[in-house]
Parts: structure tokens; sequence; C-alpha cells
């Protein structure tokens, strides 16, 4: 094990940047560090360690890789000072021990590395893309801009008041929340959130749950298959518009939490797999920042959610609306598994490589 300290120089801050230089992020992120590629030659940097070889027989893409792996950065955890921000200094960079092979098998574990990053970046990039997509579609199919073929005539528009009730939920705190008792949905869940459903036979042992007996809780409260919770309050405009659908077949005890808004079915038409996505487009989302009221935090009432309105073709057209943006998603599900995967393969390829275990050359 060798130290960092003999093989590389720490400069002070707002000195200019070289090709190679690593810069080590001190607080916020602290420990998480990048190598500086040759275009940024001669930039400044003013708020992280700049760290530069002092030798040639230190490849700094192999040296970055291992200060962001696991080792790496669970020495800077036991190392990071300060309060509520920790941080990291030069001085913990100077007492990291760091195995150091040859040059050759230092590129060789970087460019194996770094291979997988690629593939990392590239399906990161693909997500994104298809995300783009599907919101371009769910804008152009949720509003009539652009129909699907076989489908004509004119879309009705109807109140949120005309085609549900609304009701409030059970309060209860996060502490109170436990793995015994009946599945509970806590506003802060549905917040951060990215699906817009929930389907409590596929989700169950993910779901908080409250022990208090039933007839505590108003049927208002307590979720069926296709009822749409809604948040009544945000930090934010954009969070007042936040919602799932409840996927509920089995008829599985579900309450509904605090601050949320339960809208439950008058009439049957809206399909079910529809409103997964009919409330997410520009024109809905506009009427909800609207109706919010607040400063610091945003709300929207029973009262003034029944006011917003919704266009909505047949019900033939809702479902085949909602196969399309229902097969993008699982298009863009498996991309992120396949990610996912890729990141903990990486992991594996880190573990082994970087502490010797297995060796390329």
């Amino acid at each position: 094990m060798l130290f960092v300290d003999p093989e590389y120089e720490f400069l002070f801050r707002n000195k200019r940047l070289r090709g190679g230089d690593l810069l080590t992020a001190r607080t916020g992120y602290p420990g998480t560090t990048c190598v500086v590629p040759s275009c940024y030659e001669s930039a400044q940097s003013f708020t992280t360690l700049i760290t530069r070889p002092k030798k040639s027989e230190v490849e700094s893409n192999y040296l970055c890789h291992f200060i962001n792996s696991e080792a790496g950065q669970r020495f800077f955890t036991q190392s990071q000072i300060g309060g509520a921000q920790k941080n990291v200094n030069a001085g913990t960079l100077r007492v990291m021990p760091i195995p150091i092979p040859k040059l050759p098998e230092q590129r060789a574990i970087a460019g194996a590395l770094s291979d997988v990053d690629a593939l990392i970046g590239a399906l990161d990039r693909l997500i994104a893309k298809k995300r783009d997509l599907k919101q371009a579609a769910m804008q152009q199919l949720l509003t009539g801009q652009t129909r699907l073929p076989g489908f004509h005539g004119e879309w009705e528009v109807k109140t949120l008041g005309d085609l549900f009730t609304f009701g409030g939920g059970y309060s209860a705190s996060r502490d109170q929340l436990s793995s015994e008792g009946h599945c509970y949905l806590h506003y802060g869940d549905i917040h951060k959130s990215s699906k817009t459903f929930i389907d409590v036979r596929s989700d169950y042992q993910d779901i908080p749950k409250l022990d208090i007996p039933l007839n505590r809780v108003s049927p208002v409260s307590l979720l069926a298959d296709g009822d749409v919770v809604f948040v009544d309050a945000s930090e934010d405009d954009e969070g007042t518009s936040r919602h799932v659908v409840i996927v509920n077949k089995d008829k599985t005890a579900f309450i509904s939490g605090l601050h949320t808004i339960v809208a439950k079915s008058k009439t049957n038409e809206l399909d079910h797999q529809y409103r997964r996505y009919c409330f997410q487009t520009t024109a809905i989302k506009r009427q909800f920042y609207y109706y919010a009221v607040g400063t610091k935090v945003s709300g929207i009432s029973k009262t003034n959610i029944a006011k917003l309105t919704l266009p909505f073709p047949s019900l033939p057209e809702q479902t085949a609306i909602a196969g399309v943006l229902s097969d993008m998603d699982a298009e863009v599900a498996a991309l992120e598994q396949r990610r996912d995967k890729t990141r903990a393969l990486k992991q594996g390829m880190m573990q082994e490589l970087l502490t010797g275990r297995t060796r390329l050359i």
C-alpha cells in the first residue's frame, strides 16, 4: 500500500488547472473526484481540492477510480470533519492508503472501468431521450392534438368534480409507521416517488404500515382500485399536482394518510390505466398552479381540485392511449434495470480490480 502524498502534490485553490489534475469536492458530496480533461487546461477551481501528479508512474484515471470506489469513499466518511455540513481537506487525501500496481496495470484497470462508465453514460442518455419522447407523446395524445389510427370525434370536457368525489386521509406521523399493520400511504412517499401508480400486490413489502384498528378509519380514507390520491401540500408549485393511482385488485386494506386528497370515481368514464397519465399534461398542471395557495408551502383544497377541467376521449381511445404510454414506460423501465445491473457490475469490478484480488496483467 502506498500513500498518495509521495506521488501527488496538493495545490491551493484558485490555481490554474492542467489536464490530468484531479478535482475532489470538499463539501456537498465530499470526496467525489474527477479528472480534468485537457480541454480545461488553464481553467480555475475555487471550491475543490486539486491534486497533480509529481511522477509519471501514477495514472490519474486509476487514482480517480480508487478515490471514488467504496474503499475510498469509506475512508472519506470516516475522516470527514465538520458539523451539519461535512467536508474533507488535503490532509485527508495525504493519508489515504492506495494500492498502486505497475503503470501498465493501472492503465488496464482504468480503461476497463472507464469502458463501463461509458456504457452507463450511454444508457443514462438513452433513458433521458426515451423519457423526453414519452413526455412529448403525452402532450400530443392526452390533449387530442394527435389521434391514434381509427379514432375520431370530439372529446368530452368535464370538471374533476363531475368525475370524482373527494375526501381526506387519516392523520399519522412517520414515527407511527412500521412494518406491521395495514398499508399506509404517506404524502411524502407520493412526493419522492417517480411512479404515478402504486400496485398494492407487487409493492406490498415496500409500503409502510400503520397498526391501528380499521374501524378508526373513515371509509373515504380507505383506498380502492382506481382511486387517485393527490397531495394537498407541497414545498413548491410543481409538487402541488403530484398524485398516484391505486391498483388494488385484491381489496387490501390501504389507508390514505395526512395531507392527501382521495378522489373516488362517481362514474366509469375514465379508464383506470388512463388515469396514470391524464393528470400529467401541462394544461392540468397549470390549473393546479392557478389554484395553489400559500407562500413557503403551496396547497390545494378539495373544493378547488374539483374545479379543474379534464378533456378525455371515449373509453376505447383512452385504453389505446394508455397502452401506448405504458409500452413506453416499460421500455424505460427495462433500460433503467439494465443500467442498474451495469452499475452493480462496475461495483463488483472495482472491488476485484482495485484491491488486487483479480489481476488484468
